[in-house]
């Protein structure tokens, strides 16, 4: 795959026109995109439901549980669990999506976590976005996502709430301006 379209690694913004109800308003991160299509994780869309819920329901205790929200990571699978991470829990099937940051779907991790032995960095999301071969490119190529490079500190260091003003801000974008509207000159 021709690396200036590959983006894996990058967020997708949902843009104003973008109203499908899983979507809107959305922060994407693409975990994985090559010729057979894309996957992703919405990262700023919270669950009424806390990291500790889930430990409590799988009956995994200890100490080291942060307290955060759960995120609603898409669509598809959705009660499937999906732990991002920064740093390398070789200890664990994983997927490396960039140098220092994974995904994995093992228990393991929780209870590595509860342990306090676990990344201290890391999202976790029921469900994921998924993209058929080509789909992702047509929707970016619509003008339905805006593309911009992921960064861990935008990733795991940023609150929910800022965090589509903060990845528009990194391309010296106000979110609040962009309308739905397009122009032509």
């Amino acid at each position: 795959m021709d690396n200036t379209n590959n983006f894996k690694h990058h967020f997708l913004l949902a843009m104003p026109q973008l109203n499908d109800p899983w979507f809107s308003h959305s922060v994407c991160y693409i975990c994985d995109h090559d010729e057979n299509g894309s996957m992703g994780l919405v990262i700023n869309k919270p669950l009424n439901m806390a990291l500790e819920d889930i430990f409590s329901e799988l009956d995994i205790s200890g100490d080291g549980i942060p307290a955060q929200a759960v995120l609603q990571g898409g669509p598809v699978s959705p009660e499937q669990g999906f732990v991002l991470y920064q740093g390398a829990e070789s200890d664990m099937q994983n997927m490396e999506i960039a140098k220092n940051i994974h995904l994995t779907t093992s228990k393991d991790i929780l209870q590595n976590i509860a342990d306090g032995a676990g990344p201290e960095n890391l999202i976790v999301c029921l469900g994921y976005a998924g993209w058929e071969a080509g789909q992702l490119e047509a929707e970016i190529a619509a003008n339905s996502w805006l593309t911009i490079p992921a960064d861990e500190d935008l990733l795991f260091h940023t609150p929910i709430k800022d965090l589509a003003q903060a990845a528009a801000k990194k391309l010296g974008v106000d979110i609040n301006l962009i309308t739905s509207q397009s122009g032509h000159a």
